[in-house]
């Protein structure tokens, strides 16, 4: 879907090209359950939503406009299955069902602790994770490797024309990481170790 489809407000969206290639990272099914941590605007938990239509997803954020916005655009597509959850993960996450598919749009430097929840849930979730700073990027390699399990990592980063007098500029925006884990990531990784599978 075009950005200028959604209701954006000024919290941060995850963009157009970006939210593409990480949902294809994720192998949504029709009845995937999903959480989207750090949803913002909502633009990725409503493409998830309208995709898993027998499923459901959880777009969970803690700050009260993101999650009006997250309610606005739900309306606007009709995206029956999805619940807002207002609140700061991992915390927030403790009550709901069990996942098979996560996106990490954002942690609040709480990534290890909520992939530790992710997967004490559930195994077998696969994650996408969205990185623009290194350090992020960074935590999210190690973590994965203390824990055994490989990961995909891609670099995209998008340039748009913008009209510039009688000339058009490619302006580049910042490039984003997708880290991708799990099983079937298409990364060949081995499960996480957790209290469920050791």
């Amino acid at each position: 879907m075009e950005d200028k489809h959604f209701i954006r407000g000024k919290i941060p969206m995850t963009k157009s090209e970006v939210r593409a290639v990480s949902l294809s990272k994720l192998g949504l099914s029709r009845d995937s359950v999903v959480y989207d941590i750090g949803a913002g605007t909502g633009s990725v938990a409503v493409e998830a939503a309208l995709y898993a239509c027998q499923g459901h997803v959880y777009a969970v954020e803690q700050k009260r406009e993101g999650c009006e916005l997250i309610r606005q655009n739900q309306e606007k597509f009709g995206a029956k299955n999805l619940t807002v959850i207002e609140g700061r993960a991992p915390e927030a996450l403790k009550g709901l069902p069990a996942p098979d598919r996560v996106f990490v749009g954002g942690s609040g430097g709480e990534l290890s602790r909520i992939l530790d929840l992710v997967w004490e849930k559930n195994p077998q979730a696969r994650v996408v994770a969205n990185a623009i700073a290194l350090e992020t990027l960074t935590a999210a390699w190690e973590y994965l490797k203390h824990r055994g399990l490989e990961a995909e990592v891609v670099s995209i980063q998008v340039s748009k024309a913008r009209k510039t007098g009688d000339y058009h500029l490619m302006m580049a925006q910042n490039p984003v990481y997708i880290i991708t884990a799990g099983p079937k990531a298409g990364c060949g990784g081995k499960l996480p170790v957790s209290p469920g599978n050791r």
